[in-house]
């Protein structure tokens, strides 16, 4: 609904949203039309930008915002909602009390978070009054200053995002990996600190209903990223085996990662990538004797098949010896053309990962039939269905008798139950707040 005619301004899809004006531009605009009939008026500002960030998502701001519903209907007020989450609302001095009310009401729902722990601290961090009359001049600057940090910021992402594409650009067809680079990758390798590029990505049980449970996490160090911030411009995967050299080093530094506690917080089993030689070094020997038992058997090493089958005996030998000691063994890099080469059970691997792929629907009942009997001789709660970009990818897993899934269409599935419990809680506390609002008004 546009400004002044009275309602909370609702999200169209993306394509019109790009033809409409910002919240930011619609208030500026309500403001100057507003300057011939600011007398009897008042502004409520809502600095929800202060709190912290896990108390300002989408359905927290929502629910503060159709706390003021009721006025907006009864053409009493008006509300913008900016894109830096804050709240603006104006409205007649009639309903004073009932907006203090709503106030009140609003910083209720954040109690917990730390800019209103303290009951005693000034609200000016939270809320400032205006008087649209006395003040307009001061709301006029305060307005016409976040349309212009919001350009800012918008021009400045606009360079960022250009300079990155530029970037990814170069590096499709960026220069060959050469001896001579690698060198002085793996000589930098030594002195970063790359718990900045450690990325985190969970395999999860999904229900019919779309449900994640998280079974464990894989832990692992992200190329692009790290190709970004120490060797744009190369092109890390036009020699196999000198990448391959390369994610041995890495395998090393995410071990020292691992051991070290204080670096970053770990729950739960965890999976992580490591070569064969890798697992055969003095470096794995000295990681192994630093952690505990109960340790290692919350932990999966992640081998790639190629890396397996250049030398089997040696892979054998290091899965008997992990084994020995409590990991897990996971076979990574299978397709549903290599998956029939490969006997979990012979090989001895507690887990595999099958990569999906469309071809896997498009192949036909043939194929789905095949791709079935292949996961039932695997065992199917052993098999994990990888890289996952949509929700076709878990029908057809569901299909086939696949247990386990992972991959962004299931980070998303993650957030998006994570936020469904947060709206629970939020829609829980608000019903204990208008029920302790009762009892106070009985007294």
């Amino acid at each position: 609904m546009p400004a002044g005619s009275g309602g909370i301004v609702v999200k169209r899809p993306e394509d019109v949203q790009k033809r409409l004006p910002s919240q930011e531009k619609l208030l500026l605009d309500y403001l100057r039309r507003l300057e011939e009939h600011k007398s009897g008026r008042h502004v409520v500002h809502l600095l929800l930008s202060n709190l912290k960030s896990y108390n300002r998502r989408e359905h927290h701001v929502r629910a503060a915002a159709n706390s003021f519903e009721f006025l907006i209907k009864e053409l009493q007020g008006q509300l913008f909602i900016l894109e830096n989450s804050d709240l603006f609302f104006f409205f007649k001095t009639d309903v004073l009390p009932q907006v203090e009310t709503i106030v009140q009401k609003v910083r209720f729902l954040f109690s917990d978070d730390p800019l209103l722990e303290d009951e005693n601290q000034d609200d000016s961090s939270f809320s400032v009054w205006y008087d649209a009359d006395e003040q307009y001049q001061e709301i006029l600057h305060l307005i016409q200053n976040l349309v212009n940090v919001k350009e800012q910021n918008r021009s400045h992402a606009r360079a960022r995002m250009d300079t990155r594409a530029a970037l990814k650009a170069r590096q499709r067809e960026g220069e060959p990996l050469t001896p001579d680079v690698l060198a002085k990758v793996e000589t930098a390798l030594e002195r970063a600190d790359l718990s900045n590029l450690v990325r985190r990505q969970f395999i999860c049980k999904i229900d019919q209903q779309m449900i994640p449970e998280q079974a464990f996490s894989e832990m692992f160090i992200s190329i692009a990223d790290l190709r970004e911030t120490m060797i744009p411009g190369v092109n890390l995967m036009s020699n196999r085996w000198l990448f391959q050299h390369l994610t041995e080093s890495l395998d090393l530094r995410m071990l020292s990662l691992l051991s070290k506690t204080d670096t970053f917080t770990i729950s739960g089993d965890i999976s992580f990538n490591a070569n064969v030689a890798t697992l055969l070094s003095p470096e794995f020997q000295e990681f192994d004797d630093n952690i505990s038992a109960a340790k290692r058997g919350s932990m999966i090493v992640e081998l790639q098949k190629v890396d397996m089958f250049s030398d089997l005996g040696a892979y054998l030998f290091a899965r008997e010896y992990m084994q020995d000691k409590g990991y897990r063994i996971c076979i990574d890099g299978l397709t549903h053309k290599t998956l029939p080469l490969i006997e979990r059970e012979r090989l001895g691997a507690d887990l595999i990962k099958l990569v999906w792929h469309p071809e896997m629907v498009d192949g036909g009942a043939d194929m789905h039939e095949r791709i079935r009997g292949m996961v039932k001789r695997a065992n199917p709660a052993r098999v994990i269905l990888c890289r996952v970009d949509n929700r076709e990818a878990i029908d057809f897993g569901h299909s086939v008798g696949i247990g386990l899934f992972q991959g962004h269409f299931v980070e998303n599935l993650i957030a998006e139950d994570n936020r469904r419990r947060e709206l629970l809680k939020l829609k829980r506390r608000m019903e204990r707040a208008a029920e302790e609002a009762e009892e106070l008004g009985e007294y």
